[in-house]
């Protein structure tokens, strides 16, 4: 039986309708009432049912007629299902999305049902990727494979939009352009799934293969697809693939240039302009961090690999592309990774700033920290310690990281020295600008920090002095005290930052994360006591005497915490030689003392 035009011309008014409710309407519902243009469209949707409902009984399945009342008819219940969803009623959302698939099933891949087919299963993949990640990852790549098989049969799909056309007008270029973009959602929720699931490398993989869609389809906005791809190259760095990790971060730079030339091109200067400027400062210095990120890795993971002597062979074959990874038991090829570029984008200015291969010299290794201290400085004119201060801090720590991952590639003592003090300079600087009391976290890290520090520059300092044949001059001994006294002023301010506020005592145990540096603060204290260089006996008796106590206070520490030995073996055997080979040494000196008077 024919459907009449008047039943379709019905039911594209009532089409329209919730359309225009759901994507207009609804965003001027008060703020009392949210989902109030939502419950209309609702009641216009069950109505819609009832009504193909009806006239698909008198169709003859396979027909024409009968494939688009059914993807009407499954348009209907995924509507239902998701303005159920959106006004939180989960358990009715699911039913409809169940009845979804109902209506289609056997009829998924025809022209008229695939689009509507790809955004149920996306739907489902959503649904459940909270609540059952596996069941998600089933359903989307069903959805995958589903995509697939159609492209494979290169009919041409149907909207399900023009579905609900009184007079459907052929539109290949709407209906491919939605079926694309419902599989790039795909792409989407399976890298997100992926994730969940543990699956890194694979999860990365569809990220980037959904922004290279973005890119192909030019669906994308700019701002959002630049920090996506230089979040991507994070991920790609810390599994030293370098190259591909340089690569997202050019594409990412490329497409700010492009995004700041449209924004200098803008004539209409309004608020809404401004807003964007805004946005784009604060992201590009976002991305410039990311950049900064990729210099410290590369300067940290080309010294962990000139450092790693025990397996030579396995080091030197380290490659910084990961398309030469061993990807034995993985569900992945070598092509997958080898595909990771976005070859529709002229990157090679972007990428020659800086090298994506391992570092062997100190001239490789300054110009990486050169470039990767001017992203800093550009990230630290947006980020202030007036508007934010925590990124402000985070970037001076990078600073400051930046130097000691570069003085490894320095042979000179002198020059390493000079390094050091310029990370104290960089680290004492923001002492300086934050109070404790709102920014303890970071001034914990820096106190720590400076200690070690301070304790660095000592040891250049004592084997110079080791290697020197002249007597050191008083001026030089003053200064290597000083050394000392300065390592020790921050080792106490970390240590006595963990004391009750009211009772100024320390606790019985300390919170784990913070346990081992806690420690080690306690036992360098130790040991710097006994580098201080004097000529009074009393006042290195007295030296010798507060390096026990520190040891000890180490081994009492483990004695009211036994787990901790486990944690910090070398640590407590040192302390307890420390506390055993001292008090010989303070015996001695008690009995020279009365001799030296």
């Amino acid at each position: 039986m024919t459907v009449t035009k008047e039943c379709y011309a019905d039911l594209q008014e009532k089409y329209e309708k919730v359309k225009k409710l759901i994507e207009e309407d609804s965003k001027l519902d008060s703020t009392s009432e949210p989902y109030t243009s939502k419950y209309n469209a609702k009641q216009l949707l069950i109505g819609m049912k009832a009504n193909i409902e009806n006239l698909l009984r008198s169709q003859t399945p396979g027909t024409k007629e009968f494939l688009k009342l059914t993807g009407m008819l499954a348009t209907v219940f995924l509507y239902l299902g998701r303005i159920a969803i959106e006004t939180e009623e989960t358990s009715t959302g699911e039913k409809f999305f169940k009845k979804c698939v109902d209506v289609i099933d056997k009829e998924e891949l025809k022209p008229e049902i695939v689009i509507i087919t790809l955004h149920i299963l996306n739907e489902l993949g959503l649904f459940w990727a909270e609540r059952e990640p596996t069941k998600s990852k089933l359903h989307l790549e069903k959805c995958e494979q589903s995509y697939k098989q159609f492209k494979e049969s290169e009919a041409v799909p149907t909207d399900f939009d023009n579905l609900f056309h009184v007079d459907p007008v052929a539109d290949e270029i709407t209906s491919f352009t939605n079926l694309e973009k419902a599989h790039t959602l795909t792409l989407y929720y399976l890298a997100q799934i992926y994730g969940t699931l543990g699956d890194a490398l694979k999860s990365a993989i569809y990220c980037h293969t959904t922004l290279k869609r973005q890119l192909e389809m030019n669906d994308y906005d700019h701002i959002d697809w630049a920090l996506n791809a230089a979040t991507l190259s994070q991920f790609f760095m810390e599994k030293n693939g370098f190259k591909q990790a340089r690569h997202h971060l050019a594409a990412s730079s490329y497409i700010l240039d492009v995004y700041k030339k449209e924004l200098d091109e803008c004539t209409l200067q309004n608020d809404e302009y401004y807003a964007k400027v805004e946005n784009f400062k604060h992201r590009s210095a976002d991305v410039a961090r990311c950049w900064a990120k990729y210099g410290l890795l590369l300067l940290s993971s080309s010294r962990d690999r000139l450092m790693n002597h025990e397996d030579i062979d396995t080091v030197c074959a380290l490659s910084t592309d990961l398309a030469k990874l061993d990807l034995t038991n993985m569900t992945l090829s070598s092509e997958d990774i080898a595909n990771l570029e976005f070859r529709t984008l002229a990157l090679s200015d972007q990428e020659r700033q800086i090298t994506d291969q391992f570092l062997l010299t100190f001239k490789d290794a300054r110009e990486v920290f050169l470039n990767a201290k001017t992203w800093l400085e550009k990230a630290h004119n947006y980020y202030t310690l007036n508007s934010l201060a925590s990124d402000y801090i985070e970037i001076m720590q990078d600073q400051a990281q930046l130097y000691l991952n570069l003085l490894f590639f320095e042979d000179n003592p002198e020059n390493q020295a000079k390094m050091h003090k310029r990370r104290i300079d960089l680290m004492e600087n923001v002492l300086n600008e934050i109070n404790p009391t709102y920014y303890m976290q970071y001034c914990k890290q820096l106190w720590f920090e400076l200690a070690q520090t301070y304790s660095e520059i000592l040891y250049i300092k004592l084997d110079k002095l080791k290697e020197s044949i002249e007597r050191p001059n008083p001026n030089t001994l003053t200064k290597i005290n000083n050394f000392i006294d300065k390592g020790i002023v921050y080792n106490n301010k970390f240590i006595d930052s963990f004391r009750d506020v009211v009772t100024k005592n320390l606790p019985d145990r300390i919170p784990e994360q913070y346990e081992k540096p806690y420690l080690k603060a306690i036992m360098a204290n130790g040991a710097l006591h006994g580098r201080y260089i004097v000529l009074d006996k009393e006042i290195n008796l007295q030296h010798v005497q507060a390096s026990l106590e520190y040891y000890k206070k180490v081994l009492d520490y483990c004695q009211t915490n036994p787990e901790v030995k486990e944690v910090l073996p070398t640590e407590h055997s040192i302390c307890t030689e420390m506390t055993t080979l001292l008090p010989v040494k303070i015996q001695k000196l008690k009995q020279e003392i009365p001799l030296s008077k």
